[in-house]
């Protein structure tokens, strides 16, 4: 082609780039954490308390708003992650013959029609057809998910060359490639806000609408109590700021931080901070069999020759170690040479000794191969090179074989490996023997054993073509052995027992499927085999009856299979985890509530769309995660609960203030209140999001979408108990001051003065006292903190211990005084306070008595 030909080309069809669409600009995305509708309210709070007269007030309600647009923005600054990863898995230069020569270009300005050359090490910079090729391999992994390096048919962008050369007509370009394709599929996967966003915009919401509704209230009932405009004013503002929970959502995210870190501890990597809620929320989870439920460490197990004879297979693994022996003891007889020799040639792995075991590099299923073959007495590098390959037929999805010719001792011959599906028709048996065969196929399927046939022939003269895929000599079957992880069985009986629904979704056969699903107790009665041809036929409805169904299993899926599984079981309101490794899975990654990628097998593409990474990919790792997550969306719960109890609290000082008409002074001022809810309260509050699950977290249904984080149970326990208890401290506190001044019932109660301040910080001092008390009868729902060991919580109680000294802090430094309207506390005061703690979480342990009591499990 010459180069004003690619011009025009260019022109027509666009550079050869993933594109990527769009968005807002990161200030933008920024700026929406500044005017939500939490946010709103915050600032109408920071403009009342400027006209009030309160600037620290102010300055302090601006920087809560920024603190909470940090933390909001952090977490959703990963938009279209998985789509610059595919566009990083292309190539920056390429070489093209234009012109009547070869020339080194930018990838991205490769057309249709550029004559591209291929070598080894090079990554394939567009689609294309195969014009020549000598011994090319390319590793095909970021399409396929598969290792093993391929002879291919086409050139597939994103893909590299492993060893070989060759030159390709390119074909498409860009979004129009194969990995285009994926990209475009991966962008309309809409990244879903998990429940617990959800959640927490409806808990804004609440809060917004239940604070501005008092404020405005009681700003109207100030004014009918004939108080002036400035101080309706203050009365409304500290009426609505004392009913918003500044600290919660920093909280949130800082307790979901701490959360990740834990789960990293059990192998599970946190991509997306509100995904370990999700977890806990999960109602299916769809899980890929090899390498997830299963070692992905392949053995053969079971050898039968195609004379009839059948042999056990002894050792574990890819270490060479073990034999092939009859099971009556005899010797072995002479068709295992030749059966292990095709298994061993016809391949393209290798062994290696590691560290401490031994390892394959390539395909897991071919180490077995050359493993066998060691164990039958052969030496598969002398096989090599006594029977030098010369030609071969790469693998492919549609034939399901693999050929490869040598020039063997004795004469040309092929070696063929493949599926028996495909391979057996095309023997020279007869149809007794291949039913004879078939049952042993069969047999060894249900044993969960992933089944392969040999065979061979003379190649003859000419081309090697697919036509020497016929007439084949069957050398025998091999069953192989890839052994279930340990762990899982406890683990899907711990999601059972959880309510959760896991659903095997493979690409294997599915006798083989059923075989593993049993071994791991996954099935306790009929199996119900869909495959993926099946999907296709189906409607929405009628997929999600079948997924529903008892004892379900999927095979032979493709990554849209799994794509429209997620989102069929999302549209009747489920929460669905999905597996997945390869480049093809991203958009089911993305699709589902929660994307779990394999960090050992898994591709950077998905690890990119993935919510969280497994670093070893085991299903078990899942499990513990949903534990987690369970205990997270509890914590979350306890440490609302426990915000909320000092909200009540400090709405309950103004209150008295205004309902009195002023009568009784204004028992806590507005700064003290910043002081609770961003100051005293947030270390226990995080404390508590550390909270160790209370027992039987994992055998109780999922939380169904429909429950609200703060629903009547909570508010109630909330504004009709222990935030009343909280509130009482408090305003008992607030007299004491007074009182230990020598004020007695009946004389007027001071509102200014040294005096006034004391009692204001009584009565701050009062709300902490209670929240010790509360932030220990948070710590569990309904049985007794006793039960847990009330001391269990080490972290808690440093928070506990560094609330108490800010408390000191706030009413003994003189600088801190002026800024929260304090005064040193009479020494007198110190034992009253200490009682509250006692009586609040005492009068807690007697309602969870009581609730035990009514409703025993």
């Amino acid at each position: 082609m010459s180069s004003e030909e690619a011009g025009r080309r260019l022109e027509r069809f666009g550079l050869n780039e993933l594109v990527h669409p769009g968005g807002p600009h990161w200030s933008r995305r920024f700026g929406r954490n500044l005017v939500h509708l939490f946010a709103l309210l915050l600032w109408a709070g920071s403009a009342l308390a400027l006209l009030a007269g309160m600037p620290e007030l102010t300055v302090a309600i601006v920087v809560v708003i920024l603190v909470n647009a940090v933390f909001s923005f952090a977490q959703e600054y990963r938009a279209e992650r998985a789509v610059e990863a595919l566009r990083a898995i292309l190539p920056h230069r390429t070489r093209v013959r234009r012109d009547q020569r070869v020339q080194e270009i930018a990838a991205d300005r490769l057309v249709p029609g550029d004559l591209v050359i291929l070598e080894a090490g090079d990554r394939i910079s567009a689609d294309g057809d195969l014009l020549s090729d000598v011994e090319l391999r390319v590793d095909m992994s970021t399409l396929t998910g598969e290792s093993r390096p391929v002879r291919p048919e086409r050139a597939y962008a994103g893909t590299y060359v492993v060893t070989g050369a060759g030159e390709a007509i390119v074909t498409a370009t860009g979004m129009k490639t194969e990995l285009g394709r994926i990209a475009t599929l991966t962008q309309r996967a809409e990244l879903h806000d998990s429940p617990l966003e959800q959640e927490m915009r409806r808990v804004t919401r609440l809060v917004a609408l239940l604070s501005v509704s008092i404020g405005v209230t009681f700003f109207f009932i100030a004014g009918a109590l004939g108080m002036g405009l400035t101080e309706r004013f203050v009365f409304a503002l500290g009426v609505t700021v004392a009913n918003v929970p500044e600290g919660l959502l920093p909280t949130v995210t800082l307790s979901l931080a701490l959360a990740t870190q834990r789960m990293a501890r059990r192998n599970a990597i946190v991509r997306r901070l509100s995904s370990v809620e999700t977890l806990g929320a999960t109602d299916v989870i769809c899980t890929d069999k090899t390498g997830t439920l299963t070692e992905n460490q392949m053995t053969v197990r079971r050898v039968w020759l195609a004379s009839g004879t059948e042999m056990a297979v002894t050792g574990v693994g890819y270490a060479p170690e073990g034999r092939v022996r009859r099971e009556s003891g005899e010797p072995e007889p002479a068709g295992l040479a030749e059966l292990a020799r095709c298994g061993a040639l016809c391949n393209d792995a290798e062994l290696h000794r590691a560290e401490r075991d031994w390892a394959v590099i390539g395909d897991p299923t071919e180490g077995a191969l050359l493993t066998l073959a060691h164990k039958a007495g052969l030496d598969p590098e002398r096989e090599a090179a006594a029977a030098p390959r010369s030609a071969e037929l790469p693998f492919d999805s549609s034939r399901k074989l693999m050929t490869t010719v040598h020039a063997a001792p004795g004469g040309a011959v092929a070696y063929v490996k493949g599926a028996p599906s495909s391979l057996l028709p095309r023997t020279t048996l007869t149809e007794a023997a291949r039913d004879d065969a078939r049952k042993v196929v069969d047999s060894m399927a249900r044993e969960g054993l992933r089944v392969l046939a040999l065979a061979r022939r003379s190649p003859g003269e000419g081309a090697v073509t697919h036509e020497l895929e016929q007439e084949l000599e069957l050398l025998g079957i091999v069953g192989m052995h890839d052994p279930p992880r340990p762990e899982v069985p406890d683990a899907l009986a711990r999601c059972r027992t959880a309510g959760i629904r896991v659903i095997m979704v493979t690409g294997d056969h599915g006798v083989t499927a059923e075989a593993i699903a049993r071994r791991l107790g996954m099935l306790d009665g009929p199996a119900t085999i869909i495959e993926g041809t099946a999907l296709d036929t189906m409607d929405d409805d009628a997929l999600v009856d079948a997924l529903l169904t008892q004892g379900v299993l999927v095979s032979r899926v493709t990554p849209e299979h799994k794509l429209r599984i997620a989102a069929a079981l999302q549209g009747t309101g489920r929460v669905v985890a999905m597996t997945g490794d390869g480049v093809n899975d991203a958009p089911a990654l993305r699709t589902a509530d929660i994307g779990v990628a394999m960090g050992q097998g898994g591709t950077d593409v998905a690890r990119e769309a993935a919510d969280i990474v497994l670093l070893d990919d085991n299903f078990a790792s899942i499990a513990a995660a949903v534990e987690e997550g369970r205990a997270v969306y509890d914590n979350i719960r306890r440490f609302a609960q426990y915000h909320f109890s000092s909200n009540v609290a400090e709405l309950m000082a103004f209150l008295v203030w205004g309902l009195s008409g002023g009568a009784i002074p204004l028992p806590l001022v507005v700064m003290q209140v910043l002081a609770i809810d961003l100051g005293t309260d947030l270390l226990p509050a995080i404390a508590l999001g550390t909270e160790r699950a209370e027992p039987g977290v994992m055998n109780r249904r999922p939380r169904p979408r429909s429950e609200r984080l703060l629903n009547l149970r909570v508010m109630a326990r909330v504004y009709g108990f222990v935030g009343l208890l909280v509130g009482v401290a408090g305003l008992a506190s607030f007299i004491l001051g007074y009182a230990l001044a020598g004020w007695t019932p009946g004389e007027t109660l001071a509102d200014s003065g040294s005096l006034y301040v004391q009692a204001t910080a009584m009565t701050y001092a009062g709300i902490v006292a209670g929240q010790v008390g509360a932030a220990f009868a948070f710590r569990t729902n309904r049985e007794s903190v006793f039960t847990i060991g009330l001391l269990s919580n080490r972290l808690l109680l440093g928070a506990i211990a560094f609330e108490i000294a800010l408390l000191v802090c706030f009413v003994s430094v003189p600088p801190l005084q002026d800024v929260f309207h304090t005064e040193a506390l009479d020494p007198l005061a110190w034992p009253f306070l200490l009682v509250w703690p006692v009586v609040v979480l005492g009068a807690e342990e007697l309602r969870k008595a009581a609730q035990r009591r009514a409703a025993p499990l």
